[in-house]
């Protein structure tokens, strides 16, 4: 994994703790049914996050799409179901997602060691 990726997970673990250390129970429950949408149950885990990914790429949320790329590829996801995926993403959210999507193929070369 890349220094920027790994100061990424870093930053996001950090502040994440700093988040819920505060104590905010609207963020906390807020932040556990996040957790809990990715869990595995009628639909498996890889499918749910290739689901936030495409979600993300359409919401056009560039931390988003890195965390579901590094978390689809934790899944086993192959570069043709990312293809696929990125696909959906920009059927549904038309070209402003183009730039986005540049960004998320450099992330997922970049997480392959190819960048």
């Amino acid at each position: 994994m890349s220094e920027r990726l790994k100061d990424f997970r870093e930053f996001r673990e950090r502040m994440n703790a700093r988040i819920l250390g505060a104590g905010n129970l609207e963020i906390k429950r807020f932040f556990a049914l996040d957790t809990r949408a990715y869990e595995d149950g009628a639909l498996p885990v890889k499918t749910k996050e290739l689901m936030g990914l495409v979600a993300s790429l359409v919401l056009r949320c560039d931390d988003c799409v890195t965390y579901h790329i590094v978390r689809c590829r934790e899944e086993g996801t192959t570069f043709d179901e990312f293809l696929e995926a990125f696909n959906v993403a920009l059927v549904v959210g038309g070209s402003i997602t183009i730039p986005h999507l540049r960004r998320a193929v450099a992330t997922l070369d970049e997480l392959e060691g190819m960048a």
